[in-house]
Parts: C-alpha cells; sequence; structure tokens
C-alpha cells in the first residue's frame, strides 16, 4: 500500500481547514491553525494531530507501524 503524505486538517475551534503535507519521519505533536491561532495536540490515544484532526493518519499509522510517541 502507498503512503499518502497530505491530509486535510480542520481547526476545531473555528472549522477552517488546510491540506498539508505530512512528516514522515516524526509526528507533528502540535499545529497552530493558519486562521484563528488555535493550538492543537493530539487528542489521548492518539499519536499526531493528523491522526486526530485530518482526513488521512499519518504515515506511520498507515503502515501499521507503532506510533512516534
Amino acid at each position: 500500500m502507498k503512503r499518502m503524505l497530505y491530509s486535510e486538517i480542520s481547526c476545531p475551534k473555528c472549522n477552517y481547514s488546510k491540506l498539508e503535507e505530512m512528516p514522515i519521519n516524526n509526528c507533528q505533536i502540535v499545529y497552530f491553525c493558519e486562521k484563528c491561532n488555535e493550538r492543537m495536540t493530539p487528542e489521548k490515544g492518539d499519536c499526531c494531530v493528523y491522526c486526530t484532526y485530518g482526513t488521512v493518519p499519518c504515515p506511520t499509522i498507515q503502515e501499521n507501524k507503532n506510533c512516534c510517541k
């Protein structure tokens, strides 16, 4: 299975969304909304912001590997 490297991340505060390229060698644990500057972090049980707020989980999870915690 080919990894998807882009995910549309959506802000839970203002609903703004943006297509972002995900890092492939580490998890992104903090993301700031471009519109309202909301600081987003993963929810409990998720390894990164893309797994919580994105349309596609991070590359590590896509490959069924241990998350990058």
